[in-house]
């Protein structure tokens, strides 16, 4: 039997966002799109901040579950850049969705939201992030996402 996968801590990320521009309900669900303004991050060894210009796609498939996808750019404290996409769920109950919306704070421990992050660089020192999986959890605060990262092993 293959033993399973470890997780390996890589980095925290505290990324601030802006109102959601609503485009309405579509074919296939409610669209939203978050700007993103920048933002922090924090890994072993290294630090860095999210850069402005970003956005999360976001697309309420049903009252339960969102299909987040996430654009943006990390800049290491060297001047290094990482390209992210991030794709992520967040399911929670039709009540707590709603809150959600409308930037009101809720209990994370009520919110499913879940992760798979993909990095692009030209950085040399970190050449190793384009070549592994990564997962995170996340926690949806009113002008604040707050991801914690990890390499699968």
């Amino acid at each position: 039997m293959i033993n399973a996968p470890t997780l390996n801590y890589f980095a925290t990320l505290e990324i601030e966002v802006a109102e959601p521009q609503e485009i309405g309900k579509s074919i296939h669900g409610e669209r939203r799109i978050i700007p993103i303004l920048g933002g922090n991050i924090s890994g072993q060894n290294w630090q860095g901040k999210v850069l402005l210009g970003g956005a999360d796609y976001q697309l309420i498939a049903t009252p339960r579950l969102a299909l987040l996808d996430a654009h943006y750019t990390i800049e290491t404290n060297q001047g290094e850049c990482i390209y992210v996409h991030n794709s992520a769920i967040r399911v929670a109950s039709p009540e707590v969705t709603q809150q959600i919306k409308k930037g009101e704070p809720v209990d994370p421990q009520q919110v499913y939201f879940r992760c798979a992050p993909k990095f692009e660089t030209s950085a040399e020192r970190f050449q190793w992030i384009t070549e592994r999986l990564f997962i995170g959890v996340g926690v949806r605060k009113p002008t604040l996402v707050e991801l914690t990262l990890f390499e699968v092993g």
